[in-house]
């Protein structure tokens, strides 16, 4: 099983970390993939450029198996799009191995402006990962696709390729990237909210308005 999680990563943080542990262990799998998008379609511009970007999630994942990093969204040219880069592993993977795209409920309440939302499902399990205030509009499409295709468990998904949807209510860390963005233009610290391999690399390159002289 072939399991992708996907985000901005502006910067990387343990809550992202955090969290695809916990997939990994839910799922039963030796590997999560993280993917950084390029360029995200329905947010404005990223603090960091997207080679800096993926440099900053190898050095936050240099020293876990159970992580790696697939860069495919930011050799491709242009808005990366969840469908553009599940055909892509399809095709790669075979129609028979099982393909899981993890995503959270405030994310997923707004499938149905993603595009080509209506393929995805043709082409991956999608786990959706309840985040706290952020429920799934009743009569969304999103809502109906829990419904229509909700799975048992995640030894569900191992039984077909696609088309199962699973719900995971994992303990999730307080984190946002946003947060540490402007914690870090504040001049504060945000040590031990992200690696310190990280903050030190975002110190480095002067990301986020970090001072390189400010204190660790």
């Amino acid at each position: 099983m072939h399991v992708i999680y996907g985000g901005t990563f502006d910067p990387i943080h343990h809550g992202h970390l955090r969290l695809a542990l916990e997939i990994s262990d839910a799922l039963k799998v030796a590997q999560v993939h993280l993917v950084p998008c390029h360029i995200p379609p329905h947010r404005g511009s990223t603090g960091a450029s997207p080679e800096q970007r993926l440099e900053l999630i190898r050095l936050a994942i240099k020293d876990e198996p159970g992580l790696r990093v697939d860069d495919r969204e930011l050799r491709r040219a242009g808005a990366s799009y969840t469908a553009d880069t599940l055909l892509q592993l399809r095709q790669e993977l075979g129609p028979d191995e099982p393909l899981v795209m993890v995503v959270g409920t405030d994310a997923f309440a707004a499938f149905h402006r993603w595009r080509e939302w209506a393929d995805i499902p043709d082409l991956a399990h999608i786990v959706v990962v309840k985040r706290p205030g952020a429920d799934l509009p009743v009569g969304s499409e999103a809502a109906r696709l829990v419904r229509e295709r909700r799975a048992d468990g995640a030894e569900s998904l191992r039984s077909a390729p696609c088309g199962m949807v699973l719900e995971l209510d994992p303990p999730l860390l307080d984190i946002s990237a946003t947060g540490i963005r402007q914690r870090i233009a504040d001049g504060r610290s945000p040590r031990y909210l992200t690696p310190d391999p990280v903050w030190q690399s975002i110190r480095a390159l002067g990301l986020y308005g970090a001072c390189p002289a400010g204190n660790f």
